[in-house]
């Protein structure tokens, strides 16, 4: 009986030090620290609900965005009709942003921003808004999306326009934490703490750019210098955490 004992008391408290190690951990996400509160950064995702975001197109968060263990991620079970990308309420203008991403296998997302929110004018957040991708590249024994054999369709790059630097994502399953820094003009995409990427918006050769990708035939295009934030709903499971912008 006394070594039952001991032993019941040592399970114990080895589950109620596991328990507490995994709090900690969960706390240390979907929060701002001393010096991003004193730096201006404000949460997007508290990691608990959905506030301050809607469906675009809608008054609020579908059930196709859910929040579990701290992240927002892709309901792919919901209902049809609750499709659509995520979008911020507020709109920015220059911004520093900062987010987590993860997707499943063979999975397509990205991450979309100076979104116009009008569905009656502009039916897809992309219609407007540029993107920096979230994409399942694969590796070289295995197949991912298929817009991994694409230039700039990978991820990390700015989707369809420009090619971001090789090697920066991590293996499949894992995080990866990515910054996208707009300026008067001045674009810089990070990848896990890589500088990956950086081009000049607005300029003669942003607009040649544009007329040879896919969104030459969208007027609205890239044009704009404030608007939304989005995470795109492109059928795929998906998960989003650490979401923090600061205004520039």
């Amino acid at each position: 009986m006394y070594r039952f004992t001991t032993f019941l008391l040592a399970a114990t408290i080895l589950f109620s030090c596991s328990s507490s190690k995994k709090s900690a951990m969960d706390k240390s996400q979907n929060i701002l620290f001393g010096k991003e509160k004193n730096d201006g950064w404000q949460l997007l995702f508290d990691g608990k609900a959905t506030d301050g975001w809607h469906t675009y197109g809608k008054q609020n968060a579908t059930e196709r965005w859910k929040v579990q263990d701290g992240a927002i991620y892709l309901n792919i079970d919901a209902k049809s009709s609750d499709r659509g990308d995520l979008v911020t309420n507020d709109e920015f203008e220059n911004f520093d942003l900062k987010l987590d991403w993860k997707i499943s296998e063979k999975g397509n997302s990205g991450i979309i921003f100076y979104i116009q929110d009008d569905k009656s004018k502009y039916p897809n957040t992309y219609n407007t808004g540029m993107e920096m991708q979230v994409l399942d590249n694969g590796t070289p024994t295995r197949l991912g999306h298929s817009d991994a054999r694409l230039y700039t369709h990978r991820a990390g790059d700015l989707y369809d326009l420009l090619s971001s630097a090789d090697g920066a994502t991590n293996p499949l399953g894992e995080w990866n934490h990515v910054e996208i820094k707009s300026v008067n003009g001045k674009l810089d995409f990070y990848m896990n703490g890589k500088h990956s990427l950086s081009i000049n918006l607005w300029d003669e050769n942003w607009n040649k750019m544009i007329s040879i990708s896919k969104f030459k035939d969208m007027p609205g295009f890239g044009t704009f210098k404030q608007g939304k934030i989005s995470l795109q709903d492109h059928g795929n499971q998906v998960w989003y955490r650490n979401i923090k912008i600061k205004r520039l």
